[in-house]
């Protein structure tokens, strides 16, 4: 009997350290767990991925909530991860809300993942500190505040910190140099300010490191060569100053090296060529000077090579570029002090897919390329060349993107040959000539979205849009072209951007180009535009910018946002315009007085 009281009690003490811990049999969900999960969902006020309606029942862990795991000792949740859908990529897809602290009592959870949902705002919460079995901690993507907590220093088991893509200000924590099993850090795309703290150094294990796209400052540490494990190390578009240290060329397992977009000075260091499996180098938009190094040739891994807008000067290596770099596909030299005068030949005769040589004081004919069905990307704009454009895109069937912009070259627009998968051409400031029938045309490629051929020579009228053309950009401005701005204009249901300053044409603005509600960008200036600007206009939404400048254009501008808002300039040197931002029309006033 007393055995069996002693049993009763030690079943009930057992049953209420169960129930206290939350410890349930395996694949049923826990109280606390299911309580904490609850909490989250209750501090998201909107959610259109459909995630959280999932939520319902009393088993988390029965597979019916959505991105909810459970594994392990009591079967208690260890995974959570929701991920914006791939096919979820416009704005409409979100949760809005924040991380509520109730997450930190998650204690076996092993991988949080959270990101791309937008609109989670508010702060990391301190209660993480309490998720002492984590391992992962990716919350890319949303609307964080506030700085990267210290107490996640606390969680040793991590091995990826991910944070990108919020709005995350303050310093990188040093507490985070305690966590020795972390293998990925990426705070990126945030608003971070101060210098990389020492003891990010301490991080030994570490393989790849993103602290790009913020306000960091100071020197690139000589510290971040003792991470020797590292393979991915990018600090891009920061504001680290002083000279690349020599320290980073020790980091012989890189694989990428991106330090663009700072204010980086003096020469690239000759031991680069340490680098020996780097598949990618960028070094643009700094203030780098001096030869580029004969090193970079020994690259066997190289595919991506971007030093453009330094300070560089000629000679380039050309021989030893031409024996190595058997990898490369993408070069930028564009915007240096280099004067080249022709494409060196280990470019002309590559198989590459991405070519920018914008500013490098080229001449003469526009180049032949050995491969130009492997052309993807071509710059050439901001150089001297003169002729060669009629032939010269017709066999790059695989180009997406032209910019041969800001040339000399002088051809009939109508001889101009493009390839059928052309996105983006721009021809803006040469001197063509003719009309824009060759390249507005039924047989204009449904793929191309964008067209500037701005301040060239070009004359006659603008052509008939076809149903189906999915051109986001239209610039046509500065040339000669004449006539009436089409009705069928109202084809370009995709377009953002339309402008047709500077030219000679005439006639009434057609009501029909109030039906391109995605316009952001109009300019109508300088022409012989006359009547009134239609009151259609007030369906385009969108609209950011507008200018009906310098025409004859008269009555009443429409009286809603944003046209009754635009700068004055917007509509000076007409004929006779009245109403908002202008003086108001005569005939309205003298109504007012009347009554």
């Amino acid at each position: 009997m007393r055995f069996l009281m002693w049993a009763v009690l030690i079943a009930a003490f057992l049953s209420w350290v169960s129930s206290e811990s939350g410890d349930v049999p395996s694949g049923v969900c826990s109280r606390a767990d299911r309580a904490a999960l609850l909490g989250f969902k209750a501090s998201i006020v909107k959610d259109t991925t459909g995630f959280l309606s999932t939520w319902t029942g009393a088993d988390c862990c029965g597979g019916g909530w959505e991105g909810v795991e459970c594994g392990g000792v009591g079967g208690r949740v260890n995974r959570l991860i929701l991920q914006r859908p791939s096919s979820g990529t416009d704005d409409a897809v979100y949760m809005k809300g924040i991380l509520s602290p109730s997450l930190g009592n998650l204690r076996f959870l092993e991988i949080m993942v959270i990101s791309g949902m937008k609109r989670i705002a508010g702060r990391i919460p301190d209660s993480f500190s309490n998720l002492t079995r984590l391992t992962q901690l990716v919350l890319d993507d949303n609307s964080l505040q506030g700085n990267v907590p210290w107490s996640l220093g606390q969680l040793r088991n991590l091995q990826t910190i991910s944070l990108s893509g919020n709005h995350l200000t303050g310093q990188v924590p040093a507490a985070l140099g305690g966590l020795r099993n972390l293998l990925q850090l990426n705070l990126g795309k945030n608003f971070l300010t101060g210098p990389i703290p020492p003891a990010i150094g301490s991080l030994r294990g570490l393989q790849s490191l993103d602290l790009s796209f913020n306000s960091l400052s100071g020197s690139i540490p000589d510290f971040l060569g003792q991470l020797k494990n590292l393979t991915y190390l990018v600090l891009s578009s920061n504001r680290f100053s002083g000279q690349i240290p020599n320290s980073l060329c020790g980091l012989t397992q890189l694989s990428e090296l991106s330090i663009d977009q700072n204010q980086l000075v003096g020469r690239i260091p000759a031991q680069i060529g340490n680098l020996k499996f780097v598949s990618v180098l960028r070094l643009s938009s700094n203030k780098l000077t001096g030869q580029i190094p004969e090193a970079i040739s020994q690259f066997q891994n190289l595919w991506n090579l971007n030093l453009s807008r330094n300070l560089l000067t000629n000679p380039l290596p050309d021989a030893a570029f031409g024996r190595g770099l058997p990898s490369l596909l993408s070069i930028d030299l564009s915007y240096n002090g280099l004067d080249l005068g022709t494409v060196p030949s280990w470019i002309r005769d590559r198989e590459l897919s991405d070519v920018h040589l914008a500013g490098c004081k080229l001449r003469g004919a526009l180049p032949n390329f050995a491969r130009p069905d492997s052309l993807s990307t071509l710059d050439l704009s901001d150089n001297y060349f003169t002729n060669g454009i009629s032939n010269f895109l017709e066999n790059m069937t695989s180009l997406q993107r032209a910019k041969i912009s800001s040339n000399l070259l002088s051809s009939d627009l109508s001889s101009i040959r493009l390839p059928d998968q052309i996105s983006v051409l721009d021809l803006h400031s040469n001197q063509l000539f003719g009309s824009l029938s060759g390249i507005l045309s039924n047989k204009t490629s449904k793929f191309l979205e964008v067209i500037d051929v701005s301040n060239n020579k070009i004359s006659g009228s603008i052509p008939d849009f076809d149903v189906g053309l999915n051109l986001k950009v239209l610039n046509v401005g500065s040339n000669k072209i004449a006539g009436h701005i089409p009705i069928s204009v109202s084809n370009l249901a995709k377009l953002e951007r339309f402008d047709i300053s500077r030219n000679q044409i005439t006639g009434t603005i057609p009501t029909s180009l109030g039906s391109l509600l995605k316009l952001q960008w109009l300019d109508l200036s300088i022409n012989g535009l006359t009547g009134k600007i239609p009151n259609s206009l007030l369906g385009i939404e969108a609209l950011r910018h507008a200018s009906f400048r310098a025409n004859r254009l008269c009555g009443e501008i429409p009286q809603r946002r944003p046209f009754n808002i635009f700068p004055t300039a917007a509509y000076a040197h007409n004929l006779c315009l009245c109403g908002k931002p202008l003086p108001p029309c005569k005939g309205k006033d003298n109504k007012k007085m009347s009554q």
